[in-house]
């Protein structure tokens, strides 16, 4: 990494945008980025989507973050995980020969979702505030040096007060005399004007060193709010390019759910093979609110719509229950028709989930975000999410009938329901699962591991089941686990 100095004696000014070009080894020198040029070499469609979906998932969960009203220390603690395991952008030496390829990824990552989300002044909003954060955040973790290489890579227009300045608002005997003012507008510090930790004078703001962060993110709010400003007007070109509409208009319902994993594959890590007698008590002890609800209504009616089979059919596939398994239950629980009737109109539909007629396709298991846009429950359907498509006083008593054996209480539901008000109908689902498995030893902030919220409900699950798992002495295989005395 070059000091400070070193950085000066290879800097070109760019007079046009105030940016300083640094000569380096590397096609992106720093992690610290305002993102001012866009990437101009070949991109696939696979990099193109996966480099957003992965950026998604860090912005998306910074979102939900502020939903849950963490701090800004509790947050950099949650971002720090997530970071690492989906926009790892680790130092010079710490990256060796992946500094440029990690910094590729996020620079991809960030104009392919400005493409997303420039598209209303709602989603631009959502995601500047977002990006400002996640800046934020990479800003106070790096180390000094770095910091101030960055600082000196670009011009701030920012001036260092003169002490004879100084002198007409610090006193000589003041603890800060002898500290650094940056003198700017003050429309460019409108947050420290506001909580009053700057001088103001003849217009201009007087910003002590300790506070020069803030005119940095101020600078990077603006320029990117501008920049989607641009990219919103240039948008329409795209419209014709068969290819990457369905992509950014998949992005940008990001922001509503989260971008949840690929679950397209059963798996028994978290417990043994499951059957169809099994379910009723999975479906009490381990299932998000959607699904019981599907679970309840088809134990009630015998009997769930398409949609409703569909969404709860692909959900047990993922959980584990085999095809054999799957038609056992599904014969049980449509109890009300004949054999000839469940052969006839349903067998065949089953066997097709799981890949077994027609296409063969391997479908996935709807998550989050699916659920909430897709196939939108009419009446007598029973498929949806809860959160967002029962009403307020549905909701509560489905929420208190389905988990208050679980610890759930009335209590606990000004808090649930002003996130649902809000739109963060994953977030609500997440504070749930955090009140429901307390007994397990999950705490509020927590969510289904490492800070992160539902996004699948076969996450949500799959995490239920491992922390029994836990609970009863047993590991993630199911062997037990031996205490030392």
């Amino acid at each position: 990494m070059l000091s400070r100095g070193e950085y000066k004696k290879h800097q070109v000014k760019d007079r046009k945008g105030g940016i300083v070009e640094t000569h380096s080894h590397l096609k992106y020198p720093l992690r610290l980025n305002f993102y001012d040029k866009p990437p101009i070499e070949d991109i696939t469609i696979e990099e193109f989507e996966t480099s957003a979906l992965d950026r998604l998932r860090v912005l998306a969960e910074i979102e939900s973050s502020y939903a849950r009203n963490r701090t800004f220390k509790e947050l950099c603690e949650v971002m720090k995980s997530i970071c690492e395991k989906y926009l790892p952008l680790h130092s010079d030496s710490a990256a060796r020969d992946n500094a440029d390829t990690e910094r590729r990824k996020d620079h991809i990552g960030h104009f392919v979702l400005r493409l997303a989300f420039c598209r209303s002044e709602e989603l631009r909003r959502r995601f500047v505030k977002a990006e400002t954060s996640l800046f934020r955040i990479r800003y106070e973790a790096v180390e000094s040096a770095e910091r101030e290489a960055f600082l000196s890579s670009r011009d701030f227009d920012w001036v260092l007060a003169t002490n004879e300045e100084l002198e007409d608002f610090v006193g000589p005997t003041s603890g800060e005399a002898s500290g650094k003012y940056y003198k700017v507008k003050w429309t460019r510090v409108p947050d420290l004007v506001e909580k009053r930790r700057v001088v103001l004078k003849a217009g201009m703001a007087y910003v002590p060193a300790s506070e020069q962060a803030s005119i940095v993110l101020q600078e990077f709010q603006s320029h990117l709010e501008k920049d989607l400003e641009r990219t919103a007007k240039a948008l329409p070109r795209l419209d014709e390019d068969t290819r990457l509409v369905p992509i950014l208009d998949n992005l940008s319902k990001g922001f509503l759910a989260g971008v949840s994993s690929d679950w397209s594959n059963a798996s028994a890590a978290c417990g043994d093979a499951l059957t169809a007698d099994m379910i009723d008590e999975m479906a009490f002890k381990h299932f998000p609110a959607c699904m019981r609800n599907l679970h309840m209504c088809l134990r009630r009616d015998k009997h769930l719509k398409h949609f409703g089979r569909l969404q709860y059919g692909l959900f047990l596939k993922i959980l584990g229950l085999s095809i054999e398994e799957a038609l056992v239950f599904w014969r049980k629980s449509f109890s009300k028709i004949q054999d000839d009737k469940f052969n006839k109109e349903y067998r065949y539909n089953i066997r097709h989930s799981y890949g077994l007629e027609g296409k063969r396709a391997n479908y996935a298991a709807k998550s989050c975000q699916q659920i909430l846009m897709s196939d939108q429950p009419g009446p007598g359907d029973s498929h949806g999410c809860p959160y967002r498509h029962f009403s307020a006083d549905n909701l509560q008593s489905a929420l208190l009938t389905m988990y208050g054996e679980h610890g759930l209480t009335s209590s606990d539901m000004p808090e649930i329901m002003s996130t649902v008000k809000a739109g963060h109908y994953h977030v609500a689902c997440t504070r749930v699962f955090e009140i429901t498995h307390a007994r397990q030893g999950v705490k509020k902030g927590e969510g289904v591991g490492g800070g992160e919220s539902v996004t699948h409900p076969n996450q949500y699950a799959a995490r239920s089941r491992e922390l029994e798992k836990k609970a009863d002495g047993k590991d993630g295989d199911g062997d037990v686990v031996m205490q030392s005395s």
